[in-house]
């Protein structure tokens, strides 16, 4: 089959692999319907994480069903699913707290910028639509795999609520999904940090109520301004550098908490700040099966369309186009089409 390979910094193809098999009598092959390149893709494509050279790469997919374990009973060939990033039985300890992301047979999409993909727990994993979506409901429910899910997780961790004031640091796909999360759980004031123009737009879509294009000391002193010198309620970290979760404390509340689901890499947490004003942490890698089947009726009912952050759509053919792009900032989030 195509697939989506990386060889080394910036350097990604398109290649022939093996088609997935099944191994496990709880796995499923899905045929990839629609698939995408996700922000912590470029990671690794900038050189900031180990390289395997000829790995395929890409977590986030839809599609359908074709061809199941013997263990499996929930789904059959020709079911429309969405597959979500991290797989998990749905039945461990952990799963039944709703912390699907730290199952005990966790598994993760491998291929999801290919033609087909394979589901370690297919039961316990994936959620089927209502029969066949409607073609302009794909790239929303391809969010669902994952940027949506992820940022519904942050507003989560960091305790939005009705009436709050929300800030959120970020202004990739996930940060846009932390806002329209703020927004739908009810946040009075939702302030996205976001100084390019079209994420600025697709945030007051999804309901900022203000924007800061400031980074830095002066984004910290226009967030002070802004709540009169309070600071915000909750704070969503979206990014996952040092710069992003220092700036992320500093306009937080005594009091509030900070939900970071941005990929950590090199931050160093500031624990003095963190006691003295009572601010705490929390979130991580998004448990996306316990999110979504409210999620996806929330977008096959109409109330909410994350896939506003697919600002451009190629063939697989054109996946390096793809990761050029949004490496350069010309794209927000590429979605691909097999």
């Amino acid at each position: 089959m195509r697939a989506t390979t990386i060889h080394d910094t910036r350097d990604i193809r398109l290649s022939e692999v093996p088609e997935p098999t099944i191994d496990a009598d709880t796995e499923a092959i899905v045929r990839v319907v629609a698939g995408c390149i996700c922000g912590s893709d470029l990671w690794p494509y900038r050189g900031e994480n180990p390289i395997t050279p000829g790995d395929t790469i890409g977590h986030e997919a839809v599609g359908v069903v074709e061809e199941v374990g013997s263990a499996v009973k929930a789904f059959r060939p020709g079911d429309f699913v969405v597959v979500p990033f991290c797989h998990a039985d749905n039945t461990c300890p952990h799963c039944l707290t709703g912390m699907h992301s730290a199952c005990d047979n966790l598994g993760f999409t491998e291929s999801g910028q290919a033609e087909y993909t394979r589901v370690h727990q297919a039961d316990g994993s994936l959620v089927k639509t209502p029969g066949q979506p409607d073609d302009d409901q794909i790239p929303s429910l391809l969010a669902l795999a994952d940027v949506m899910a992820t940022g519904w997780h942050a507003a989560i961790a960091a305790g939005v609520t009705e009436g709050s004031t929300v800030a959120v640091v970020g202004d990739g796909a996930v940060g846009l999904c932390g806002v329209l999360a703020a927004a739908h759980l009810g946040a009075d004031r939702v302030i996205a940090m976001s100084r390019h123009e079209p994420r600025q737009e697709i945030a007051r879509r999804f309901g900022a109520t203000d924007i800061v294009p400031e980074r830095g000391e002066e984004g910290e002193a226009r967030v002070a301004e802004l709540t009169g010198g309070v600071g915000a309620d909750a704070v969503l970290e979206c990014v996952g550098n040092d710069p992003a979760m220092r700036t992320a404390f500093r306009i937080a509340r005594p009091g509030s908490t900070v939900g970071f689901v941005g990929a950590p890499h090199g931050v160093e947490l500031p624990v003095r700040r963190m006691f003295t004003h009572n601010i705490g942490l929390a979130g991580g890698m998004a448990p996306v099966r316990a999110y979504l089947p409210l999620l996806m009726d929330l977008v096959l009912g109409g109330t909410i369309n994350p896939g506003l952050v697919f600002d451009a759509t190629l063939p697989l053919d054109e996946v390096a186009e793809g990761y050029r792009m949004m490496d350069e900032r010309r794209a927000i989030k590429v979605l691909l089409r097999p």
